[in-house]
């Protein structure tokens, strides 16, 4: 047990202070932090350990990227599939940043992750019993599992939601929002949230981040509204190692009707037979050699420059070639009947947005990070699976394996550990708070980030974004908005300014990331990771895919 004379040891990685005295204190075993399909595998895996587990999401868990995930899970389930084959596609997507042994051990790991949600209550599809595989992006065979077509992610967060109900030792609250991590010793033991409209303090043995992506950082996206990187830049702030901070992944095929809400049509749709094409009808994909299902960053470029070359805002989706589709696709055709689309009859408006964060918190198989105590898992970490772009349908397969392996090792993590006390942390004041417009603010980072960090980068661009970046930081966190949209915004701010010093670091095109100054692959100069750790000079790099732990000499940018 620590009494007070260890409070210089223990610190909140802060937007804003706390008082014990006034703050209410709840002690688990275990906190999770986000309910999608990696964060709920850890509650429930922590659970079936007999740890106490707390599950704060931030959102409705209809709300997280797994719901709206329409893509299934790849997995090693076809005769005319194999191991071997699922590791060389993952690798040559992965464009020489991926670890191979983390990449067979998540690919290895797919059949017991499909056994493991179909125990939780997913239905996935199925033909005379056997489950039915699909091809996507990237694949070289069909291996891809859905369930109820493009409702995937749906149906498996819907499973996993009636098993956190009915778990005992877990409990969970939506509208959670966490927003500063506990460090102890080094340490990370709990986090500060405001769960039911009232601030509190989480005393915990391990926590674990499964906070998801940050997708909301740009104009155009897929991503749910609390996609914000509140995990990475929480991290950041507390002292953990981040890395691959310049791969986000563009989805090619987002509805583009404007005014609208931007919806996902997964690749799936291509892998039926839909072909993406310009405004005269000619295939954008024909000279590639596997067409419209290249990986995601080859198809992404090749619609904005058709849509630059013909002045266009968006190409077009042609679902005439596929069979059934209104049938075999109906959440699709739901909602472009929406807008007067039939989708068997006519094109589908579309243009690529932000989609997945490649790149987190440094983290191995199991979801350790370099901070004792916390874990990271998701979209949230940055494993080395990936590499410098993301394989179509390995997230969920990454999410379903480390999470459920994170959850086991934070419960063991948690029963080691000695409770904590917490000091008094003030909250930063200014003496001259400048008045701040958060919605504008907001706005203007999301254009600059679309316009200066997208998928075609430049020197001049990057510094212009960081430069901008670095101002609306200085404003924000002098006007010290104690809000949960401030801390929302100051966690964006924070995360777009390192994807863009990230970008800026790395003078080549490689995967998602796309430099027109520096076009070309430099494996010689460039096949390593630009890391991120608070407070550490630089920059530096490391030689390879990182490892968590690792011996070798860190390049960090401060």
């Amino acid at each position: 047990m620590t009494d007070d004379s260890a409070a210089p040891l223990l610190s909140v990685a802060q937007l804003g202070g706390f008082d014990p005295r006034r703050t209410p204190v709840l002690t688990t075993d275990v906190l999770v932090i986000g309910g999608g399909l990696a964060g709920a595998s850890a509650a429930l895996s922590a659970a079936h350990e007999g740890a106490s587990v707390l599950l704060l999401s931030k959102t409705a868990l209809e709300e997280t990227n797994t719901s709206y995930a329409q893509g299934g899970i790849a997995a090693v389930l076809g005769e005319d599939d194999s191991l071997d084959l699922h590791v060389a596609d993952t690798l040559r997507v992965g464009s020489g940043l991926s670890d191979p042994a983390v990449v067979r051990h998540f690919v290895a790991s797919g059949t017991d992750a499909v056994d493991r949600l179909e125990k939780f209550g997913t239905h996935f599809d199925r033909d005379h019993g056997a489950i039915v595989l699909g091809r996507e992006g990237g694949h070289s065979v069909a291996r891809v599992v859905h369930a109820d077509g493009t409702r995937s992610g749906t149906m498996m967060q819907a499973a996993l939601r009636q098993q956190l109900v009915e778990n005992p030792d877990i409990t969970w609250r939506e509208g959670s929002f966490v927003r500063d991590l506990i460090v102890h010793d080094g340490r990370c033991a709990g986090a500060i949230g405001h769960i039911d409209d009232r601030e509190l303090a989480i005393t915990a043995g391990a926590v674990v981040l499964a906070t998801g992506g940050a997708g909301q950082i740009f104009r155009e996206t897929t991503n749910p509204a609390g996609a914000c990187a509140d995990g990475v830049a929480m991290a950041y702030r507390a002292g953990a190692l981040l890395a691959d901070l310049e791969f986000v992944q563009f989805h090619p095929t987002t509805l583009y009707i404007a005014g609208a809400s931007r919806y996902l049509i997964s690749e799936v749709v291509r892998g039926a037979g839909a072909v993406l094409r310009d405004r005269h009808g000619k295939p954008l994909m024909a000279d590639h050699p596997q067409r419209d299902l290249a990986p995601r960053d080859v198809v992404s470029r090749a619609i904005l420059h058709r849509m630059v070359e013909l002045g266009d805002t968006h190409v077009y989706l042609d679902m005439s070639p596929v069979d059934r589709p209104r049938e075999r696709f109906r959440e699709v055709a739901r909602i472009c009947a929406a807008f007067d689309i039939d989708i068997a009859t006519q094109p589908i408006p579309v243009r690529p947005g932000a989609h997945y964060m490649i790149g987190g918190v440094v983290a191995d198989v199991e979801g350790r990070t370099t901070m004792p105590g916390l874990f990271a898992i998701g979209e949230a970490a940055c494993t080395s699976f990936h590499g410098a772009n993301r394989l179509a349908s390995n997230s969920l397969l990454e999410a379903a394996t480390a999470g459920h392996a994170a959850g086991r090792q934070a419960a063991a993590d948690a029963f080691r550990r000695d409770r904590i006390t917490l000091p008094r942390l003030p909250f930063a004041s200014s003496v001259t708070s400048p008045r701040i417009q958060l919605e504008d603010m907001l706005y203007s980072l999301k254009s600059l980030m679309w316009r200066q960090v997208g998928l075609l980068r430049n020197g001049a661009g990057l510094q212009e974004a960081r430069e901008r970046i670095d101002l609306w930081g200085r404003y924000l966190l002098r006007a010290a908005n104690h809000t949960k949209q401030g801390f929302e915004l100051a966690n964006m701010l924070t995360v777009a300014g390192l994807i863009s010093r990230a970008a800026a670091e790395r003078c080549e095109s490689r995967g998602t990331h796309h430099r027109v100054d520096h076009p070309d692959r430099d494996d010689a100069g460039w096949c390593r990771q630009v890391l991120f750790r608070r407070g550490v000079a630089g920059p530096e790099t490391t030689r390879g895919p990182m490892r968590v732990p690792s011996d070798r000499a860190l390049s960090i940018v401060p």
